[in-house]
């Protein structure tokens, strides 16, 4: 029942690699709106930009991940 419930968390394709990237992003811009507002000036811009970087690098790791695990199952299943 464990493994079911832990299949649902997972990211099985790059529709849902998207999916979730999608999310984080709107995710930080609306933390940087955020800081705009409390910090305005060159403070405010930086934070901003530090929340919109930090979706760049996780959107690429994830979407690295993707390619790595398809890598990896194919190898298993012509290995077998």
């Amino acid at each position: 029942m464990l493994r079911k419930i832990s299949r649902l968390f997972t990211i099985k394709t790059r529709v849902e690699a998207f999916l979730i990237i999608y999310a984080l992003a709107l995710g930080a811009t609306s933390r940087g709106a955020t800081y705009l507002e409390t910090y305005p000036g060159t403070g405010g811009w930086l934070l901003f930009l530090a929340c919109t970087g930090a979706v760049f690098l996780a959107g690429a790791k994830i979407l690295d991940c993707l390619k790595f695990e398809r890598v990896e199952r194919e190898a298993v299943n012509t290995s077998e």
